[in-house]
């Protein structure tokens, strides 16, 4: 093994920790869907993904090679700014588990790298062409065609099965939701935990441990799927919960849509050494299915809190990471409490979480405050809509009279009320 320092050994099982994060972070790109709609027990599901996703990781390195040759010059870059990158991609992953949110770890990890080191060597040290073409480009587009292939994969499903019984369809769309999520997680293997070898990688080249320009080396790539998987198996509940029914409501054909989509678009991007966030193709892929089958919906209000966490993600890893990288330029004290920082922020986050428990008893529990909450224009058109009682009465041989009329006015008056009591 390379000779490792004490301060690249902290960076290597902060980066490791990091993985562990983002494998209970992403844990719902691949089985949110196939545990909302009863596919499998949520635990049998998320040890399915730890495994594959472990499987996945040894399958390629070209993400990998991306975050440690691409992203940033490698010239002057110390193991103290590796570290302060993933101090600002774990909490960032942390407070958005906490709130239930699906954002990209990989953007966490990648928004954190781009700030320690603009802190520590100027903006020469970012590899601009790179960030556009194989981060912020992808991290457009990801959603945007896994929705799209979602959402015709999902006509297509109805169509064919229109013909068959629905428990018949039902019954065979929740076995290719099986199939389907485990190329999901083998996809996010090959995608995701390449990212914690890259960092890794990094860090050993920065602490001269390795010549510049090497591979992940054996027990890198060995570590960091091993991590992946275990914080995999732990599963994050609060995410997967927003992604199987937060977002909208699935039905077998739909998971079964959305999770082929996503691991289509996910392995197409890993074999390129795009950077792309799962987490982005995932959720867009669950919108894509909401929206194809007739009458489906999707939750935006949700939905538009996750793009907002999308929007925050590069930029805020990337001040914390900063400031992070600032603090340790004091020397070793400087170090020293940016680690404990880290440490109590992590132990803060999770006795908050313990308020209110969310895990795999009753992770298909929608609490009523996640329910979509009408809008203006919903309510302006409840208020004018012709009640069912008065519609009724209307179709039927009796005449409606001023009292049935005079009944339907508060309920109206309400409604349209309700805006203005907003404001």
């Amino acid at each position: 093994m390379e000779h490792i320092t004490l301060l690249l050994g902290i960076v290597i099982i902060t980066a490791l920790v990091f993985d562990f994060t983002n494998g209970f972070h992403d844990t719902a790109n691949a089985m949110a869907t196939t545990i909302s709609t009863g596919a499998l027990k949520p635990k049998t599901a998320v040890a399915m993904s730890a495994v594959l996703n472990l499987v996945g990781a040894f399958m390629s390195v070209e993400v990998a090679k991306t975050i440690s040759k691409g992203l940033v010059n490698e010239e002057g870059i110390q193991p103290e700014v590796i570290f302060a990158a993933l101090v600002g991609a774990i909490l960032w992953n942390l407070v958005t588990w906490l709130v239930g949110l699906p954002s990209s770890s990989s953007h966490a990890l990648m928004g954190g790298l781009i700030g320690a080191a603009v802190a520590s060597a100027g903006m020469g040290a970012v590899n601009g062409s790179v960030v556009v073409t194989k981060v912020l480009i992808p991290a457009v587009a990801a959603p945007l065609v896994a929705g799209a292939a979602a959402y015709l994969a999902a006509k297509v499903t109805y169509k064919v099965g229109k013909g068959m019984g629905g428990k018949t369809s039902a019954k065979g769309y929740r076995a290719g939701q099986i199939a389907s999520a485990g190329l999901v997680s083998l996809a996010h293997g090959t995608n995701d935990a390449q990212k914690t070898m890259g960092i890794i990688t990094l860090a050993l080249i920065a602490g001269n441990a390795l010549p510049a320009g090497s591979n992940p080396p054996v027990w890198v790539i060995v570590s960091a799927g091993m991590a992946i998987a275990m914080g995999t198996y732990l599963g994050g509940w609060r995410i997967i919960r927003t992604m199987g029914s937060g977002l909208t409501d699935l039905q077998p054909q739909q998971g079964f849509a959305a999770q082929t989509s996503a691991a289509s678009v996910i392995l197409a991007s890993s074999s390129l050494g795009f950077s792309l966030s799962t987490t982005h193709a995932c959720s867009g892929a669950v919108m894509g299915s909401g929206l194809g089958r007739k009458g489906g919906v999707v939750r935006w209000s949700t939905a538009s809190r996750m793009f907002m966490a999308w929007g925050l993600t590069l930029p805020a890893a990337a001040l914390v990471s900063a400031g992070a990288e600032l603090v340790m330029r004091t020397g070793d004290l400087g170090v020293a409490a940016v680690a404990a920082f880290l440490v109590a922020s992590c132990l803060a986050i999770w006795f908050i979480s313990r308020r209110q428990v969310v895990d795999h008893t009753n992770v298909n529990a929608v609490p009523s405050a996640d329910a979509e909450e009408p809008g203006v224009v919903t309510t302006a058109i409840a208020a004018v809509t012709v009640p069912p009682t008065v519609a009724a009465a209307a179709g039927s041989t009796a005449a409606v009279t001023d009292e049935d009329f005079k009944a339907t006015i508060p309920a109206a008056t309400t409604a349209a009320a309700a805006p203005a009591a907003a404001l």
